[in-house]
């Protein structure tokens, strides 16, 4: 077996000469959480990674208890900070400094932290462990101050501290809190950014002004969800407001409704693009981690380690699952920008450089198939388990209005408490199944359900269901998803990027996003299968899809022989 190991939250995104940073959370020892280290790799197109030395350790009295979640700022003269949360030998949370070496190094590749850590400690009131994971600096009014905001919580109250500083050693502690919400608990890996409402292009995280609104997310520690809300920044009072409360910061819209968190947004300079990034933690047991040996897709050191030992032993994965394993250690790279269709949400994207692992020889493109109630129809396609495919779907608009008056009249239909895609309905579910051995039991469908009720408004569910997507035991199987906004004249479209054990699904653009994390046992490799189905009772529905084969990622371990 290998050594246990474990990598979790991303951290301290940037662009840098030529080349993309991406940190995250790891521990060398075991798969289960302790020595957080930050690892550190790099690429030129956010797809091929190069894989570097720890850039910081715990090896200070302030972060001995583990280098947990940053954020960098790159200022306007090139230089690069980097503030982290370190837990001390007490165990307190506390904000530290570091920055590269030597920054003609274009793979930054040394790190130093600063003389002057721990930089902030937890203020009157807050407690030593609600501390923690600073955002990217932002420019005050008048260009002289930078600010963050840090998460932590008053009793169950999630809030957002604000600070001021000149030089990022010495701060200012605002009275008044960024934002709060009753009731969420302790707000971690917060992250403040703008979004335009006229432009396609991603912002710069000290933009504000006309035509900007603000995003503010939160990872809730109580539920491990990735919460947003969209609102309006106040630099001068340093306030934010969201534009409905009724969907505020913890208690309303989420990034993705699966198995997604610690997410962490950069601006790319180089492309005007605002990326993201999350974790996909896994779903089994921690004893079956223990066993396997790894934990959180942790890709690039295993596809190092069977390189070398090609006989080791790996649980419920296969070595090719690792090695093909496009999403690396995190979910895809995402773009962001606002729904200026909505006005109400952000669109979430797979970066464009994903579509040039698409391979042309063997893909798969069949338009306009009609879906009759209880249809399943299986797509030929090489490499199963690793795919990018798209799709739309159309009800017949006949059979939808006469079927109103037999509809069940549920608007109150969850993902979640519907019973999967087996759970039939005048209007749905239908879509595509995925990671589906033959006989079907293993698989994974992706779906879309519509309530019609006889007041004749329309609502449209998004939801994966991982119910019967492994035979494993000690696997999380849950149905998930949420309902998703369809404006006049758009037709109901997904795209799934699937990755052996990782599907993620994308419905309307963007509009809402599921991250299935499964663990499939016969489904697996060429044994996989692909089905377009229509579990209506009464629905026709018209299909379109498009599947490309995908090619995989090159991970180099340090050394490596060529840049």
């Amino acid at each position: 077996m290998i050594n246990d190991e474990l990598n979790n939250d991303y951290t301290g995104p940037f662009f840098y000469n030529g080349w993309y940073h991406l940190f995250y959370q790891y521990n060398a020892d075991s798969a289960v959480w302790g020595n957080i280290t930050w690892a550190h790799a790099v690429s030129r197109d956010l797809i091929h990674w190069l894989h570097l030395p720890f850039a910081m350790v715990p090896d200070q009295w302030y972060d001995i208890n583990g280098v947990w979640t940053g954020s960098a700022t790159i200022l306007p003269d090139g230089r690069i900070v980097m503030l982290y949360t370190g837990d001390t030998r007490d165990e307190v949370q506390v904000q530290c400094l570091a920055y590269p070496a030597n920054l003609s190094d274009p793979l930054l590749i040394d790190w130093v932290k600063d003389s002057s850590n721990p930089v902030l400690f937890p203020p009157p009131g807050i407690g030593s462990k609600d501390f923690r994971d600073p955002t990217t600096a932002w420019l005050s009014p008048d260009g002289d101050k930078w600010r963050i905001t840090i998460g932590s919580k008053v009793n169950k109250t999630g809030i957002s501290l604000i600070y001021e500083t000149k030089d990022f050693i010495e701060y200012e502690l605002w009275e008044e809190y960024l934002h709060q919400v009753p009731g969420t608990g302790m707000w971690e890996c917060v992250d403040f950014y703008p979004v335009s409402l006229t432009e396609e292009n991603g912002l710069d995280t000290s933009a504000n002004g006309a035509g900007i609104k603000h995003v503010l997310k939160t990872s809730l520690d109580d539920d491990k969800n990735d919460y947003y809300a969209i609102g309006v920044y106040d630099s001068i009072k340093n306030k934010w407001t969201p534009d409905d409360p009724e969907i505020d910061v913890g208690i309303g819209l989420r990034y993705d409704y699966g198995t997604y968190y610690a997410s962490k947004t950069f601006y790319d300079q180089n492309t005007q693009r605002r990326i993201l990034w999350g974790w996909i933690r896994e779903t089994d047991a921690e004893s079956v981690d223990l066993l396997k040996g790894w934990s959180g897709v942790q890709v690039l050191y295993l596809a190092t380690i069977l390189s070398k030992k090609p006989n080791i032993t790996l649980i419920n994965t296969s070595k090719a699952q690792i090695l093909l394993n496009l999403s690396c250690m995190q979910s895809i790279p995402r773009s962001i920008v606002m729904d200026k269709k909505t006005g109400k949400n952000i669109l979430q994207w797979p970066v464009e450089e994903v579509d040039s692992l698409r391979l042309r020889k063997g893909s798969v493109e069949i338009n306009d198939v009609k879906l009759a109630p209880g249809a399943l129809i299986q797509l030929a396609i090489d490499s199963p388990s690793q795919l990018d495919l798209v799709a739309t779907f159309d009800i017949d608009e006949e059979i939808a209005s006469a079927s109103a008056s037999a509809s069940e009249d549920n608007m109150s239909y969850e993902c979640s408490t519907s019973g999967g895609a087996a759970n039939r309905g005048v209007l749905g579910p239908f879509g595509v199944i995925v990671l589906a051995d033959d006989i079907l039991s293993e698989l994974t469908p992706i779906y879309f359900y519509v309530v019609k009720g006889s007041n004749g408004n329309t609502h449209t569910h998004f939801c994966a269901d991982e119910l019967r997507s492994s035979k494993a035991n000690d696997v999380e199987k849950i149905v998930c998803g949420s309902e998703v906004p369809v404006l006049d004249g758009e037709k109901l479209s997904l795209r799934s990027l699937v990755d052996h054990s990782i599907v993620e699904s994308f419905a309307q653009g963007g509009r809402r996003v599921i991250t299935s994390r499964v663990y499939p046992t016969k489904a697996i490799n060429s044994a996989a299968r692909v089905f377009l189905f229509n579990n209506a009772t009464e629905a026709t529905v018209t299909a379109s899809i498009k599947i490309w084969k995908m090619d995989s990622a090159d991970i180099h371990p340090f050394p490596f022989d060529h840049i």
